[in-house]
């Protein structure tokens, strides 16, 4: 096949054009091109005001493919196409009785458990939050009712906190051997939209989500493995230095030499326990900040210009980042167009922010959090979990200053630079569920984040026009933008520093931020974990155990 790279049409384009601009860029004929696919679609909007473009890669078969490489040899744009398909490492042998585990069922403990369960490992996954269905009714009680479940939430339960999100799935990893195809390719096999596979910046959106992932669920189990939940595990079993095995909240202990740590960021008594038995743990930087809410079409204004609203674009996002004169980094993160932001606790008396937005992105409110970043030496010495503290202190604060039932403290952006407390909304309508009460942010984050981003707005406002303005609303507070903590592991073969057989992976473990990194991530381990389960059978047996090309 041949990769066709920055083949650039008009956003209006009929289907035809691409056909033909294919034709057009190689000099052959149509009898040539025997088929051809989008693997990816993105947009220039570097001149939005004159013509935005559409701007295609293409992967294509050609009855002459030698003959055209050949002439297009200078063209950097012109090149043999990688595979991309994705291809099993290992397989189970005949009679394996000894079966992994998978501690966590957010993206990275899915894509574990399916990869493991494609490969014939059978897996038993424990989640320790409840099923979709369940999951959401739970949810839904905290944004209308200010009843939290503190093991079924927004943090825990099936799907992990990407649920309860814009169902992202772009991410800046580095993926040499195409893992994000597989994750994308096994979502669409599980009901999300096809187009997921090349648009530049893919979303599914909660909705539609959640139905993907109990499907996923579904072929788990016709595959061999085992997904219970309500399964909170409460230690590990540990016997000279090798993982035994672990323990549930009811007192059940489950055998396994072969573990996937897959947790979530907010699995706080996990980590303490984890460090308790001694599995190698160490702080690691995160960001604290607030949400930020702007009417939708400022931004699609700023980001588009007169294409605003064009229905081949969708809602436009944003990224930002300053850095302020106190030497602190402030930056946007987790950009939902078109969404609404969430009440995101899973403890009581602690308020969390996050954001969300549907496969539609159509409410009014753009939002993101802003944020800045801290670091272990500098904000939070004290040991591997002292990040955990920092974000339970200022979330308690948080809950304090929204009026301690679950309410959000928020402020005009108008107010929050000029350091007076807010008493009324201008014309932003805040999102946050179950809502928010007026007043000034300024205590609730350390006094150096405050200064960062009272500095880094206006100088936003610059980048976007609008960003800064009076009636915008901050919401606080943000805290959980990443896991405070990383259960560091071998690079060679991903198990624990310490811990042989337990292979800490995914967002909680310091190891993805996100749908796509967390799912690739649970891919990796899962091939790594095949291949030593494989080695070991091979010294206890002295036989060989093939595995596939």
């Amino acid at each position: 096949m041949i990769r066709l790279t920055e083949l650039a049409l008009p956003l209006d384009h009929p289907e035809s054009a691409l056909r033909t601009a294919i034709l057009d860029r190689l000099g052959i004929v149509d009898a040539d091109l025997t088929d051809f696919t989008v693997f990816k679609r993105s947009y220039d909007a570097r001149k939005k005001n004159t013509e935005i473009k559409f701007v295609y890669i293409i992967h294509l078969s050609a009855s002459n493919e030698d003959a055209i490489l050949a002439r297009f040899e200078q063209d950097q744009h012109v090149r043999p196409a990688p595979d991309t398909d994705y291809h099993l490492v290992a397989e189970a042998p005949a009679g394996l009785t000894e079966r992994p585990i998978v501690i966590g069922f957010g993206p990275c403990g899915l894509f574990a458990a399916l990869i493991l369960a494609q490969m014939g490992f059978r897996p038993i996954v424990l989640e320790r939050g409840k099923d979709v269905r369940r999951r959401t009714k739970d949810t839904w009680a905290l944004w209308r009712k200010k009843q939290l479940s503190p093991e079924s939430n927004v943090q825990f339960g099936e799907g992990g906190a990407g649920l309860f999100s814009d169902g992202k799935l772009y991410s800046q990893i580095k993926d040499p051997k195409f893992y994000g195809r597989k994750v994308m390719h096994e979502f669409i096999r599980a009901g999300a939209p096809e187009e997921i596979l090349y648009v530049s910046k893919p979303h599914i959106g909660t909705f539609r989500l959640t139905g993907v992932v109990a499907t996923m669920r579904e072929e788990i189990v016709r595959l061999g493995g085992e997904i219970r939940f309500e399964s909170k595990v409460t230690d590990v079993h540990i016997l000279d230095g090798r993982i035994e095995g672990v323990e549930l909240a009811g007192g059940e202990r489950l055998h396994s030499r072969y573990v996937v740590l897959a947790l979530g960021h907010s699995a706080r008594e996990t980590f303490r326990m984890l460090h308790r038995r001694q599995v190698y743990i160490e702080p690691k930087p995160f960001a604290i900040g607030f949400r930020i809410e702007h009417p939708q079409s400022l931004i699609d204004n700023a980001r588009l210009g007169k294409y605003a609203g064009h229905r081949a674009l969708g809602a436009a996002d944003y990224k930002l980042v300053y850095h302020a004169s106190n030497g602190r980094a402030v930056y946007s993160f987790c950009m939902c167009p078109g969404g609404m932001v969430v009440a995101a606790t899973s403890e009581p008396g602690r308020v969390v922010t996050n954001g969300m937005s549907q496969y539609s992105r159509n409410e009014l409110n753009a939002n993101a959090g802003i944020v800045v970043a801290v670091h272990p030496e500098e904000d939070f010495p004290g040991g591997p979990l002292a990040g955990v503290d920092l974000q339970e202190t200022l979330e308690s604060l948080a809950y304090t200053l929204g009026g301690s039932d679950y309410c959000a403290p928020a402020q005009l952006v108008g107010d929050f630079i000029n350091s007076r407390p807010s008493k009324e909304l201008g014309g932003v309508e805040p999102s946050y569920k179950p809502g928010i009460k007026l007043g000034d942010l300024a205590p609730s984050l350390p006094a150096y984040a405050i200064e960062a981003i009272r500095e880094a707005l206006p100088a936003f406002g610059k980048q976007i026009r609008g960003f800064d303005r009076n009636d915008a609303i901050l919401t606080g507070i943000e805290t959980r933008t990443s896991s405070p903590v990383r259960i560091t592991r071998d690079r060679a073969n991903l198990q624990s520093l310490n811990t042989r057989g337990l292979y800490p992976a995914g967002e909680g473990a310091g190891y993805a931020g996100g749908i796509l990194s967390a799912g690739v991530d649970g891919i990796k381990v899962a091939e790594a974990l095949a291949r030593a389960m494989l080695e070991d059978l091979e010294t206890a047996s002295g036989a060989s155990l093939r595995t596939p090309s």
